[in-house]
């Protein structure tokens, strides 16, 4: 496994966290952000429903990456 696939992995993983839905996904399961407000967030959970929605805030690079991986996948082959 080399560094590239590494790399695509981690960018996988990070488009698959900010697709999810907060409304239709999330909440209903208890992992909404407004659950998680005040000391609560130092917990796992907490933790992980950071990083959800640091994602979900990151889309822009998110879609630069992607198009950076595409390409560079189109020229190596």
């Amino acid at each position: 496994m080399g560094l590239w696939t590494l790399i695509e992995g981690f960018l996988l993983l990070a488009n698959a966290l900010a697709i999810l839905n907060e409304d239709r996904f999330l909440a209903p399961r208890g992992w909404g952000f407004s659950d998680f407000s005040g000391g609560r967030t130092k917990s796992f959970k907490g933790q992980l429903i950071g990083l959800i929605y640091a994602t979900q805030y990151m889309r822009v690079p998110l879609i630069l990456l992607n198009s950076i991986c595409i390409i560079v996948k189109l020229v190596s082959g």
